[in-house]
């Protein structure tokens, strides 16, 4: 397309041109051919098979960043404060306590650097480029003494089967920009989602956060009681740590990019209760792309069922509202003391 470059005398005279949203426009240019197409056109393609090798490097890049949050932070129940969380541009930690300061770690998946800022005013990058964990970690550390952080973490991966620590770590070493910026699209939707199905819940409730040991966003419901000790059993995990994440009962729902050898090896929303009352594996839950996955004792929506559909946001909040549903009711919740009556 030639774009003709008008002088501000001219643009003086011109009417403003009507708003076109994208897909529109896209339609119009011929980049998207249905209306179908369309509609998924915000729902960006995401297989993990294309992007597995940078999704494993960003997951190793995301513990250590993470982690440094975790050395830092004071305690929250569950690990609240562990957590990362979506912005308009990529994930952060929020602000983390130095002592004396405070600073936050960005990872912008816009300009692809993960940017450094105390509340000093001082500012470190660590660009987001094909590099070794080994690299990433070395700069990533080397920056935060320039700024001043002092900090010491467990440097090997946690809730991996593969524990090379990350000083060692020089074969994982891939970053496809295109790709982290589709799983970050993906991340804001579901962010979006997962916040608004959060208000209509009075009880104690988690934010919608990510979770970089298991690389997935999730929000997490609580009944009030109390939970049987978890059994643990996560690969390089103390069990102290599941169970304090799961010291009462909780239904929790969440989206991640699925895992190379795992059950579930594709991009998928879940849902899960702990501790499962009996009979969720027959639940009737929506929409009918959803099923329970007898392995994972969990309920699954593959994402790109979603995706393709014609009404996205519509299959989402069925998914996460029957499961929660089946779950209440099975675990004989208290949910008019806990549900919001609907706002009009």
């Amino acid at each position: 397309m030639c774009l003709q470059v008008l002088n501000a005398a001219h643009l003086a005279t011109v009417k403003p041109a009507p708003t076109i949203h994208v897909a529109k426009l896209l339609r119009i240019l011929g980049v998207i051919e249905t209306e179908s197409e369309a509609k998924t056109e915000t729902w960006p393609r995401l297989y993990l098979d294309d992007w597995s090798a940078t999704q494993t490097t960003l997951h190793r890049w995301m513990q250590i960043v993470g982690k440094t949050r975790l050395a830092l932070s004071p305690m929250q129940n569950h690990w609240w404060h562990v957590a990362l969380y979506v912005t308009a541009r990529g994930l952060t930690t929020s602000p983390i306590p130095t002592g004396r300061a405070a600073f936050e770690a960005e990872f912008d998946f816009i300009d692809h650097t993960l940017l450094i800022r105390t509340s000093e005013g001082e500012t470190g990058i660590v660009p987001l480029v094909p590099r070794t964990v080994a690299d990433f970690y070395a700069d990533y550390m080397s920056v935060l003494r320039s700024l001043g952080i002092d900090v010491r973490i467990r440097p090997v991966p946690s809730e991996m089967s593969d524990t090379m620590p990350f000083a060692e770590d020089r074969v994982h070493a891939s970053y496809d920009g295109d790709a982290v910026q589709r799983c970050w699209h993906v991340l804001v939707h579901a962010d979006r989602a997962l916040k608004e199905f959060r208000g209509r819940f009075l009880g104690k409730s988690s934010p919608s956060h990510f979770w970089w040991g298991g690389f997935d966003i999730s929000c997490t419901r609580f009944s009030g009681r109390r939970a049987p000790p978890h059994p643990g059993g996560i690969p390089n995990l103390a069990d102290y740590v599941t169970r304090e994440a799961y010291s009462h009962e909780c239904i929790s729902a969440g989206w991640w990019p699925g895992t190379v050898g795992s059950p579930v090896a594709e991009p998928a929303f879940y849902a899960y209760a702990y501790p499962e009352p009996a009979g969720c594996d027959v639940a009737p839950i929506k929409p009918a792309t959803a099923y329970y996955h007898p392995t994972m004792h969990e309920w699954i929506l593959p994402y790109e069922s979603v995706r393709t559909s014609a009404t996205p946001e519509r299959d989402l909040k069925e998914f996460l509202q029957s499961t929660y549903e089946a779950a209440a009711d099975l675990g004989k919740w208290d949910r008019a003391a806990l549900e919001r009556e609907p706002l009009r």
